[in-house]
């Protein structure tokens, strides 16, 4: 149409085809946005190949909350970026998503409730501390301190790298909406309906205790997760208390350097010595609050893998459930089908109520009994069709539950072991600094 419409005289030429001059421009703007959705849902590709993102800010603001009542929150700006060229959703060239949006805490909490019910196989990452735990007496425990948001907002980012670099997380819509869409996310999260499917804390503790054939494996692992939370427990616990105590000792070295400072101050040929040693001990005694805000990072990553140990423990209870519901599905086919044997037979092999009124009433007629016989024959159709479908559920779920367990084993091996030689070079840095100020001092009385 456009070669036949070029082709005409100016005064020929249809006004009412020159829109179709502009049909392969739309065409390009669709095509350009379905690729877009398609190469951001790709299976099995992680969702930072093709987008940029991070937490790089935190907001107080003060508003009214569900029950109208006036509230002070923080609110975290989440910016993205894509890493895809060539892909737009206008003609003007933006981006295809949003380059920011604002997220409150709860919101982040909703999206990890929604993955954790959506997908009940997988480890999902934890997210920060509401409120500070495991804190030595000169940090804030306030939820809206500074340096909490701040190690916060650092922990919320961390939350979206590890969901987005998940091989099947990150692949989720939910989790995508999140990013890019700030208003209408909330209604489709909710429309999932993953509430529903939410498994009550009475009925996996029931299953806990009523399963009869645990899997060895998730037995251990479920043990092993305990003690992993106890031991890491017990670390920022005995850390929490050194840095009590080296704040104390590195404080108290102010005291040498005021000391040093008056004594100069009546010593002619040892004062300027002595003022430089005590410059040095006042240098010391500050330092003390940039090392232990440099622990803090150690302690969040240690904290960090302490809230995993919630979500081990989720998958096992998972699978518990599962396991019971495999258990009673096959326990009920098997009264069923005993129950069609005594009808077939006419005897009775246990003491029953059904029993003790065959033999006060007498017993069912032959039609009565074809018809119960029938019925029992659909109820075990049923229920082994029922049985199957459980031994399936409960197969892929080991299956898919393992693979992740162990990505998370190798994940969880490299992290700690890279926190603790990180947190082991920096405690060797801090004595050498020990070492030098003294060294310094040594240098300064020498020299008097």
């Amino acid at each position: 149409l456009k070669i036949i419409w070029g082709s005409l005289p100016k005064a020929l030429r249809p006004p009412l085809w020159e829109p179709l001059l502009y049909m392969d421009a739309f065409c390009f703007v669709v095509c350009n946005l379905l690729a877009f959705v398609f190469q951001m849902v790709e299976k099995g590709t992680s969702l930072l190949k093709k987008l940029e993102m991070n937490v790089s800010e935190a907001e107080k603001r003060t508003g009214k909350n569900s029950v109208n009542m006036q509230e002070t929150y923080t609110v975290y700006l989440i910016e993205t970026r894509s890493h895809i060229t060539g892909i737009y959703s206008g003609s003007d060239g933006s981006t295809p998503v949003p380059d920011m949006l604002w997220r409150r805490y709860s919101e982040f909490e909703l999206l990890r409730t929604y993955l954790l019910v959506t997908y009940p196989f997988i480890i999902i990452p934890p997210l920060p501390e509401k409120r500070a735990e495991f804190v030595w007496h000169k940090l804030s425990a306030d939820n809206l301190d500074p340096d909490f948001v701040e190690r916060r907002r650092v922990g919320l980012e961390n939350f979206l790298l590890r969901v987005a670099s998940h091989p099947l997380l990150s692949n989720d819509k939910i989790f995508f909406l999140f990013l890019t869409d700030e208003k209408g996310w909330r209604d489709a999260v909710l429309e999932t309906g993953f509430q529903d499917k939410v498994d009550s804390r009475l009925k996996s503790l029931s299953a806990s205790f009523r399963v009869k054939n645990p899997d060895k494996r998730f037995t251990a692992l479920k043990q092993y997760s305990d003690e992993l939370n106890t031991a890491i427990s017990q670390l920022l616990r005995i850390r929490a208390r050194v840095a009590d105590r080296l704040y104390g000792v590195y404080k108290v070295h102010g005291n040498y350097g005021r000391v040093f400072s008056e004594w100069s101050a009546i010593e002619k040929e040892m004062g300027d010595g002595l003022q430089s040693a005590g410059h040095h001990m006042d240098t010391y005694a500050a330092s003390i609050d940039d090392i232990l805000e440099e622990e803090e990072h150690y302690a969040d990553q240690l904290k960090e893998y302490l809230f995993y140990t919630e979500a081990v423990r989720s998958v096992c209870r998972k699978h518990e459930l599962i396991q019971y519901e495999l258990e009673m599905a096959a326990q009920d086919l098997t009264y069923k089908k005993q129950q069609r044997e005594e009808l077939a037979t006419g005897t009775v092999r246990v003491f029953s109520l059904k029993g003790m009124t065959s033999k006060l009433f007498g017993q069912e007629s032959q039609e009565q009994r074809e018809q119960k016989l029938m019925a029992l024959e659909q109820d075990i159709k049923e229920g082994e069709e029922l049985l199957k479908e459980k031994n399936q559920e409960c197969h892929e779920f080991v299956q898919s539950a393992w693979k992740d367990i162990e990505r998370f084993k190798e994940q969880k091996d490299r992290d700690l072991r890279e926190a603790l030689i990180s947190y082991a070079i920096m405690q060797i840095s801090m004595c050498k600094k020990g070492i030098q100020v003294w060294s310094n001092a040594k240098e300064c009385f020498s020299k008097m």
